[in-house]
C-alpha cells in the first residue's frame, strides 16, 4: 500500500470508522478504472467516499469525496465527531499536530527521505531531519499521550525509512 493511502487508512482505524477498501491498479495495462477517474480526475490515491447516511450531520444529498490523504485526515474529526471520543486534532494540540504533518513530514522528511532512499545513503540532511524529529517527540506518541493525526501522518514514512536505514541513533523515534 502506498504511504499516502496508508496514512488515511491508519486515521480511519484510529477513529474506528468502518470502511471498505477497494484497491486499484495504479499502473500497467488498463490503468485506473473509469469510475476512479470520475471520483478523482487527478488520479491520485487515496480517495475516501463518505455516503450521505454516514454524514447526516451536514445533510448532504451527494456523497462527500475526499481525494487526498491530507484532506482525509483533516476532515475525519468533522465527518465522524465523537467516534469513540478519539480526536485526530485534539483541542490545544492543533498547532503541534500541523507542525509535525506539514513541516516535519511534508516539507522535510518526505523530500529528503525520498532522495536518501533513492541514493541508498543516510545523508547529513536526512540525519538532521531525523534528529529534529527525534528531539521533538513528546512521548509516548509524537505530541504526547494521545495518538493523533501527526502519528497517522508520520508512521508510513518513518516506517519505510526504518526498513532502509538503521534508526537506532534516534532513540525516541525508534521507540515511538
Amino acid at each position: 500500500m502506498c504511504p499516502f493511502a496508508q496514512k488515511a487508512w491508519i486515521g480511519l482505524g484510529v477513529k474506528h470508522v468502518p470502511f471498505s477498501l477497494q484497491e486499484i491498479s495504479l499502473y500497467g495495462a488498463g490503468g485506473k478504472p473509469d469510475w476512479f477517474w470520475e471520483l478523482n480526475p487527478q488520479g491520485t490515491v487515496p480517495v475516501l467516499v463518505v455516503e450521505p447516511k454516514a454524514n447526516d450531520r451536514n445533510n448532504p444529498t451527494e456523497p462527500v469525496v475526499l481525494p487526498d490523504s491530507d484532506e482525509i485526515l483533516d476532515e475525519l474529526d468533522r465527518l465522524f465527531p465523537g467516534q469513540d471520543d478519539v480526536m485526530l486534532y485534539p483541542p490545544g494540540l492543533e498547532s503541534e499536530v500541523d507542525t509535525w504533518r506539514r513541516k516535519r513530514i511534508n516539507q522535510q522528511l518526505l523530500p529528503i527521505g525520498k532522495q536518501a532512499v533513492f541514493s541508498s545513503k543516510l545523508t547529513s540532511q536526512l540525519d538532521a531531519v531525523l534528529r529534529e524529529c527525534n528531539d521533538a517527540i513528546v512521548g509516548p506518541y509524537l505530541t504526547g499521550e494521545q495518538l493523533n493525526a501527526a502519528d497517522c501522518h508520520a508512521f508510513p514514512f518513518v516506517w519505510r525509512l526504518s526498513k532502509e536505514f538503521d534508526l537506532s541513533n534516534y532513540p525516541s523515534l525508534s521507540q515511538w
